[in-house]
């Protein structure tokens, strides 16, 4: 037996934590530059608040009775990090899914429902952030129960075990196609094109046929359905083979030195990323364009990859790059609204091919130099140290004028209590 524990409206209860005064109030979390809605209280959605919606576009007598913030990622990090160890304490083995979803191993559990309405509880009680949580035999099935769990449907509260309902074909038969987990849009309206509109249909459906037609992922889906695992735990995520970097400008940037400070920093966060996962990039991408909204102005948009010679770590060579490209695309007068960084067909670090015409004690003082900036970052705080490039120009920073500042990472953040 599988379980999956989702934590409810992630975000918006990160912020309400350390605010017990927007308990039943409605709470939305907005994107980077406060652009759209990216998450939602159960208050806000019964307001009809939409998923992805533009704030500025939501009614201004909506907008009146939101609380609104701006994305903290640090402190959501933080507080998913916080809550994957409290579960990892109650089986052998689990799967960080996402920022706010994981599965466990509930295999020997006599009484699964109890386990996990136990573990719910110690999630609230220790990190503050309720969870629903889902049992099936397999990933699907837990997906979907989770997803009963969360509207309300479960006898026992915010856990719900799909082997105790007594009627699971009706919630199957209620679950339209693209709702299940792994199907888009797009693969939705290809399912319906056969007559397959539900995921009872899809259980009921032919595997084989189905997998001639849409390939194993289809076919996996329907023996998951039907209760038979295809889709194993994954206790070691597998190496990503890309990472990508990238912001919408708060402001536009129409001087040079402001696009030259952005792609710095997303090279810098770019080899961070890539020298905590043991990575190295043989070739970086740098990609701008201008805003695709503003009809005064024709639209820009180009790339441009640029291989190194040997595939590096080093965030001084990715700065390099990023900035020889970026100098490529750019033409004068453009105002540009988004920059990033790609560094695609990852490998790991140890086994990049050398190269004979460069000397071998490069790459050891590039490793020594590299382990030296992260250690100083690491112990008193990102970006005490950066390269000179990123500090010209600040028009590129994203908006966060409704951020919390609220951390549980720095003693600055702590919030204050008043005793009176």
């Amino acid at each position: 037996m599988l379980a999956l524990v989702d934590c409810n409206n992630f975000y918006a209860s990160c912020e309400r934590l350390f605010r017990p005064d927007l308990e039943g109030r409605p709470i939305v979390v907005l994107s980077n530059n406060d652009g759209c809605v990216i998450a939602r209280s159960n208050e806000a959605k019964a307001l009809g608040v939409a998923m992805g919606a533009p704030f500025f576009k939501l009614e201004p007598r909506l907008r009146e009775q939101l609380q609104v913030f701006s994305s903290n990622y640090a402190l959501y990090g933080d507080l998913s990090r916080r809550v994957m160890q409290v579960l990892s304490g109650f089986a052998p083995r689990i799967e960080v899914y996402s920022i706010d979803e994981c599965f466990l191993d509930l295999g020997g559990s006599p009484d699964p429902t109890a386990e996990c309405l136990g573990i719910a509880r110690t999630v609230r009680q220790w990190t503050g952030i309720p969870v629903s949580i889902g049992i099936a035999p397999t990933k699907t099935l837990a997906k979907l129960a989770n997803r009963l769990a969360k509207q309300g449907r479960s006898p026992d509260g915010p856990v719900l075990d799909w082997s105790r309902l007594t009627e699971p074909e009706s919630h199957l038969a209620a679950t339209p196609v693209e709702d299940l987990w792994g199907i888009s849009k797009r693969w939705g309206q290809r399912l319906r094109a056969l007559g397959i509109a539900d995921a009872l249909a899809l259980r009921e459906a032919g595997p084989k046929g189905l997998r001639q037609q849409l390939g194993v992922v289809v076919e996996r889906l329907v023996w998951e359905l039907r209760g038979q695992s295809c889709l194993a735990l994954e206790e070691m995520a597998p190496p990503r083979r890309q990472i990508r970097v990238s912001r919408s400008f708060g402001a536009a940037v129409t001087q040079w030195g402001g696009l030259r400070a952005a792609v710095t920093r997303f090279a810098t966060r770019a080899g961070e990323k890539l020298r905590a996962q043991s990575l190295a990039a043989p070739a970086l991408t740098v990609f701008i364009q201008t805003d695709p909204f503003d009809t005064s102005r024709p639209f820009y948009s180009n790339a441009i990859t640029l291989p190194f010679v040997q595939p590096t770590q080093d965030s001084s060579a990715l700065i390099h790059h990023a900035i020889q490209g970026a100098k490529r695309l750019w033409r004068h007068g453009n105002a540009y609204r988004k920059a990033g960084v790609l560094l695609p067909d990852l490998a790991p670090a140890r086994l990049g091919q050398g190269d004979f015409f460069v000397d071998p004690g490069g790459a050891e003082q590039s490793a020594q130099r590299m382990a030296t900036l992260d250690a100083i970052n690491t112990r008193f705080g990102r970006d005490t140290l950066r390269f000179g490039s990123e500090l010209v120009g600040i028009h590129w920073h994203r908006k966060a004028r409704m951020i919390s500042k609220v951390s549980t990472t720095c003693w600055t953040g702590l919030p204050w209590v008043w005793a009176t």
